[in-house]
């Protein structure tokens, strides 16, 4: 006999469906622990991680002059905190090729004779050039700039030369903004989404692939076939290669025709370039898809490694605002080094030499999310 709809509510079948459910939740560790770790992880990121005001920038020193009013001015840098001076005499070439290389987000260039012309009153110019692909990084350090210029040589235009604080500053800061003099956001973003968007469906995508093998019994055709382990993983990367690549292709016809964002680089050595980038999110999608007991599993475990990809590789936040602990973290992971490339390839005309440095903690993530990738698939077929 069929139960009726009509009988009354039960605040005891109710409790009894709930704890139920507890016990559910309970026992599927897994999720359970997303659902407790993914809090955790956005609070620690969200509280400690992320700075909007980055200081401590690198800084190259180009100086000509060493002189007391040429100190006074780098001292004055120094106590905003924004500057960090990387040590060393600096070229005018090597300070240029760190800027384009992300290793100083500024170069200072001070002039020969800059005290000589000060103290003449002839209004020498200190030029301080700063990397713009990212605005939000240097826009505030360029701000300070600006604050101490009136006030950084006020202890040593004394006596004889206090007549040059009557007006103006007797000494001029020109600022230069390389690679976006604009400070076009878009610049940034754009080339940024170019991994943002591969990290996030590729590592999702193939995170179901072998998941979705087991619940749905087709596994079992792959191990009644002589086929290696190393031949399915194999299989399942390379149909993603392809879009991942057709991907990236729509990105770049986008960004260049719809937000007109500069490409001075080489196109063809930035697809050359996505390929280990690509291949390391697939190899970390293909990892949670052999560690996961289902495809709901899968997923959480991909949004697992995308929340930190997205938070502590530069492209919503500054890098250089975060503690040293999250920047170690993010140098681990594929999507902080492969925006240093997209970005200095479009927009600094980066060569093979400038990315290599970046390209090379790809592939080494690539082999070790390989490694374990295979590991887990033999212990899965046990």
């Amino acid at each position: 006999m069929l139960r009726t709809t009509t009988q009354r509510f039960s605040w005891q079948r109710l409790n009894a469906v709930m704890f139920k459910e507890f016990i559910q939740a309970a026992r599927d560790k897994a999720t359970f622990g997303m659902m407790i770790g993914i809090p955790i992880i956005q609070l620690l990121l969200f509280g400690f991680a992320i700075n909007s005001n980055p200081k401590h920038l690198p800084t190259a020193i180009v100086s000509a002059d060493n002189s007391n009013f040429t100190r006074s001015f780098l001292h004055s840098m120094n106590n905003t905190d924004y500057f960090q001076f990387i040590p060393g005499d600096q070229s005018e070439a090597s300070a240029h090729e760190m800027l384009r290389t992300d290793q100083a987000k500024f170069v200072i260039s001070i002039p020969a004779n800059f005290s000589r012309d000060l103290v003449r009153n002839q209004h020498p110019t200190i030029l301080v050039e700063a990397d713009a692909t990212d605005p939000s990084a240097t826009g505030y350090a360029m701000a300070a700039i600006s604050n101490i210029t009136n006030s950084a040589l006020r202890y040593d235009l004394v006596g004889p030369l206090a007549h040059l604080q009557a007006t103006a500053p007797p000494y001029q800061v020109a600022i230069h903004s390389l690679y976006n003099p604009l400070l076009i956001t878009q610049y940034n973003i754009v080339p940024g989404l170019l991994g943002v968007v591969l990290t996030m469906t590729l590592v999702i995508i193939t995170a179901l692939a072998i998941t979705r093998e087991w619940e749905t019994g087709t596994i079992e055709m792959l191990l009644s076939t002589p086929v290696h382990p190393l031949e399915v993983m194999l299989g399942k990367i390379i149909p993603y290669i392809i879009i991942g690549y057709v991907q990236v292709c729509v990105i770049l016809l986008m960004g260049k025709f719809l937000f007109h964002v500069p490409m001075l680089g080489s196109i063809l050595l930035l697809l050359l370039a996505c390929l280990p980038f690509i291949a390391a999110n697939l190899a970390v999608g293909l990892t949670f898809s052999t560690i996961a007991k289902n495809q709901l599993q899968a997923v959480q475990g991909a949004l697992f490694f995308f929340l930190p990809s997205l938070l502590l590789s530069g492209f919503m936040f500054p890098f250089q605002g975060m503690p040293v602990w999250a920047q170690y973290i993010g140098n681990c992971l594929p999507l902080t080094h492969f925006l240093i490339i997209v970005r200095g390839i479009l927009l600094k005309d980066n060569g093979w030499l400038q990315i290599w440095p970046q390209i090379w903690p790809i592939l080494l993530f690539t082999f070790f999310a390989l490694i374990v990738c295979l590991k887990r698939y033999r212990s899965k077929l046990d």
